[in-house]
């Protein structure tokens, strides 16, 4: 113990380090599907209910994040504010290297505390958040814990039985795992010179010989691994709530001006005509945003955004569709699948579908597998025909709790 610092007894900063640096293979069975810590629950997504979990903590004074170098894009569309916030830092090859990229780039803060948690855990309760802190007023570590309540079993080979654990002497550890900060970020430096790898940092603290305490767990805060466990995480939130599935449609047009682009599914596109309206005329998201409206009953852009305002001129549509989102998510629902057609002799669309399902998913915080973007021609029949202008139509399959 004498290469630590003496415990800090009043606290005046706690850190959250957020591990979010996996691909999360084992439940993302889909090709192309998101990594678990961007999928949904409820509409929202898993990292930002983990992440809001701490900033509803008022000891918090800051929270960063480590997640994947694919993970940027994915991780800036959650759209994260708030002053405790911390730009994310790049994880390392497994997660023993993600925390102390964590807590090295803590090290200029140097916090009294730090809490590491796993992304994947959604579900930490202010209790345990709490207990945890409150236990390293008189510990080095401590970590949250549940009694097995199973029979444990030995195997050597996985297929056959050679003894029966003790399961009064085990428990399962969740997540945060809190630490004084200079201790763990020092252990974990020294853990790096070693060719083993700890599972969790409560294994680190235990072998640089830190004193831990153990406080009670909870059975809600489950660590999403497995297909299954979404399911899970979903009754957890709804309860008993009969979810049905509710169909919207979206309708719009816009007539062609003298102009050298357009704006249709969020992306920008040259073109010989520009779209007439208030707003920049995103004919697609126009109409999706309708279909969502349309699919939750909440009437529609007009009732929202009416152009009355002064304010909606010029406004870029991906505003409303990010309304109509989060109207779901307050609604308790989720959505299922989006499907939009643009009709119109030009600007060619194909080129552009992967950009607007990129545009629309990050909008939406959906992946893009749900989101189908297509188009056609009127064959030089009536309006769109003409080259007038450009029509779009949409649908919107969302689950939503049946009400009577």
């Amino acid at each position: 113990m004498s290469e630590f610092p003496p415990l800090a007894m009043t606290p005046e900063s706690i850190a959250v380090i957020i591990v979010a640096a996996g691909k999360g293979e084992r439940v993302s069975r889909d090709a192309g599907a998101d990594p678990k810590q961007y999928r949904t629950i409820g509409g929202v997504s898993v990292l930002i209910r983990t992440i809001r979990a701490f900033l509803d903590h008022p000891q918090i004074t800051s929270i960063l994040t480590v997640i994947h170098p694919d993970h940027a894009e994915r991780y800036a569309a959650l759209g994260l504010s708030d002053d405790r916030m911390h730009p994310p830092v790049i994880g390392g090859s497994n997660r023993q290297a993600s925390v102390l990229a964590g807590l090295q780039a803590l090290e200029p803060l140097q916090p009294d505390l730090v809490l590491i948690h796993d992304a994947a855990r959604p579900f930490a309760g202010l209790n345990v958040i709490g207990d945890v802190i409150d236990a390293l007023e008189q510990y080095d570590g401590a970590l949250p814990a549940l009694s097995v309540t199973d029979t444990i079993k030995r195997s050597l080979d996985g297929r056959h039985i050679v003894a029966t654990e003790d399961r009064q002497q085990l428990v399962a550890a969740q997540t945060p795992q809190g630490f004084h900060f200079t201790s763990i970020l020092a252990a974990h430096m020294r853990a790096a010179k070693l060719p083993r790898q700890f599972t969790d940092d409560a294994e680190i603290a235990e072998w640089a010989g830190l004193k831990l305490a153990m406080v009670m767990g909870d059975p809600n805060n489950i660590k999403l691994t497995l297909p299954g466990d979404f399911d899970r995480a979903e009754r957890m939130l709804f309860g008993d709530l009969v979810m049905e599935t509710r169909i919207g449609i979206g309708f719009d047009v816009h007539s062609f001006v003298p102009g050298d682009h357009v704006w249709l599914g969020g992306v920008r596109i040259p073109y010989r005509f520009a779209l007439n309206g208030h707003s920049d005329s995103d004919v697609a998201l126009h109409a999706l945003t309708d279909a969502i409206y349309g699919a939750i009953g909440v009437g529609d852009i007009g009732v929202h955004f009416p152009p009355s305002d002064a304010q909606w001129k010029g406004a870029a549509s991906t505003l409303f569709l990010k309304h109509a989102g989060e109207l779901v998510a307050w609604a308790q629902g989720w959505i299922v699948n989006l499907d939009v057609t643009i009709i119109c002799e030009g600007p060619k669309i194909a080129p552009h579908v992967p950009a607007m399902q990129g545009v629309i998913a990050e909008t939406l915080r959906i992946a893009p597998s749900r989101i189908a973007v297509k188009a056609t021609t009127s064959e030089k029949l009536g309006f769109t025909g003409r080259d007038e202008g450009i029509v779009a139509m949409a649908s919107a399959s969302i689950e939503m709790p049946r009400t009577h």
